[in-house]
């Protein structure tokens, strides 16, 4: 499982989230997206550790807690979810 973390800097990078996240065990990845326009980091992102109970323990810890001038949001991260509608074509003329 994984976690999230939210409203970060858009300035923090992987590194610094890894260097947060190791004070709670081992960290397997960082994943910071980025804007597909713009290139920018959109400002949240994921963590992978090596086990649940350091994934418990950093979140337990770090949401709602100060880092770098921003109150972050940490929690399990849900697995992303289909879109509604079924991606059909909404602007069919059949009747």
């Amino acid at each position: 499982m994984s976690i999230y973390v939210g409203n970060l800097s858009y300035t923090a990078t992987q590194e610094d989230l890894e260097a947060v996240f190791a004070e709670y065990g081992a960290v397997k990845q960082v994943y910071l997206p980025v804007d597909r326009e713009t290139g920018r980091k959109r400002g949240f992102g994921f963590v992978e550790m090596s086990t649940d109970a350091e994934e418990d323990a950093a979140i337990a810890d770090l949401d709602g807690a100060e880092w770098m001038g921003r109150q972050l949001k940490v929690n399990k991260a849900r697995p992303r979810e289909a879109m509604a509608g079924g991606g059909g074509n909404r602007f069919s003329r059949n009747r």
